[in-house]
């Protein structure tokens, strides 16, 4: 086994595009719902409304790396851990941190959305947000995404502990499962077939989140490793395959129905003078990026990968995370973007 085989190089400027597209998605969509304020109706402060898509867009994004990290021990297999053990000493306390992320932005997230709920208030008391939590949906929601967050960090650290006798599909099983509180606090709840919507969301989110998060992972931690990708990336391309199609299918479904319950408005009008469909609009451009540099990597990349060729994966990786990273931005305010025109 060479030296090349177990040395692990991770791509941190990889990281970076992601989370900085993000946040400018995120910034993108809050400029996108600005308006004019309205006389004698008290509006959050300029922190607060500009505070939680960035806080939420961080969330989203520690949970992603999680369930990426868990993921990737799946990828790579356990058969050879001479090979792996250098990859997954770097990949579990990573996801470690990165659940710990997860669940203080959900805190922070409740925080600033308890702000919100109390416009005008110059303090928030300890009884304002148990107040939040019993009256509203999503912040119920946050608290248990920082529940089960913090035990996705406890199972990391046995894991730190015991390697991979704490099962990685247990892992990557409770992440998924903890994404599932928080898009059922969105849109569509009133609609008298709110429980398919809702259905649809969920799989929105877990497709997408699994998709990027198993892709993070490997151009991060595996892509100066050859064998190891060799072996993850196939595997991977099957995953990835069926996420997009889910994605794209739900994300189209969820949009297009939002936009048709508008009864003031009509369909057209609803996606080009709204916020809500400006932004679906640009989500969905991201979507078909993405899935046309998912497409050069799996047809024109893998096959040169397999044979444990050099290629520019890296460099398409992070191309395609960019935007992704954009996509879950526009995601986070589209959440909150109200179906009325603009």
């Amino acid at each position: 086994m060479t030296q090349a085989e177990t040395t692990v190089h991770p791509r941190y400027a990889t990281l970076l595009c992601v989370v900085t597209a993000g946040l400018l998605g995120a910034l993108i969509g809050v400029a996108l719902m600005t308006t004019a304020p309205v006389p004698g109706v008290v509006e959050p402060s300029a922190v607060v409304s500009a505070g939680i898509p960035v806080v939420r867009v961080l969330l989203d994004l520690a949970a992603v790396t999680t369930i990426g990290l868990a993921l990737l021990s799946v990828l790579v297999g356990y058969d050879r851990p001479k090979l792996t053990e250098p990859v997954m000493r770097l990949a579990r306390p990573a996801a470690v941190a990165a659940a710990l992320v997860w669940a203080t932005a959900a805190v922070v997230a409740l925080i600033l959305q308890t702000a919100e709920y109390k416009p005008g208030s110059s303090t928030l008391a300890p009884s304002d947000i148990g107040r939040y939590i019993a009256d509203v949906g999503a912040g119920k929601a946050l608290v248990i995404v920082a529940v089960l967050a913090l035990g996705h960090a406890g199972l990391g650290a046995l894991a730190l502990r015991f390697g991979e006798k704490v099962p990685a599909e247990v892992r990557v099983g409770l992440g998924l499962f903890a994404l599932l509180p928080l898009p059922v606090t969105g849109h569509a709840s009133n609609w008298n077939y709110h429980d398919y919507t809702m259905i649809s969301m969920e799989l929105h989110v877990m497709s997408a989140v699994a998709w990027t998060g198993g892709l993070g992972a490997m151009a991060v931690l595996l892509v100066a490793n050859r064998t190891l990708l060799a072996h993850a990336l196939p595997r991977f391309s099957k995953l990835a395959t069926l996420c997009l199609v889910m994605s794209a299918a739900t994300g189209l479904f969820n949009g297009l129905i939002e936009i048709s319950l508008n009864p003031t408005l009509g369909f057209w009008a609803g996606i080009f003078t709204t916020p809500y469909g400006q932004l679906f609009v640009l989500k969905t451009v991201c979507t078909g990026l993405i899935a046309l540099l998912g497409a050069h990597v799996r047809w024109r990349l893998m096959p040169r990968i397999v044979r444990h060729q050099r290629t520019a994966l890296a460099a398409w990786a992070t191309l395609e995370l960019t935007v992704m990273g954009l996509a879950f931005g526009f995601a986070v305010v589209l959440t909150r973007a109200p179906v009325v025109a603009s």
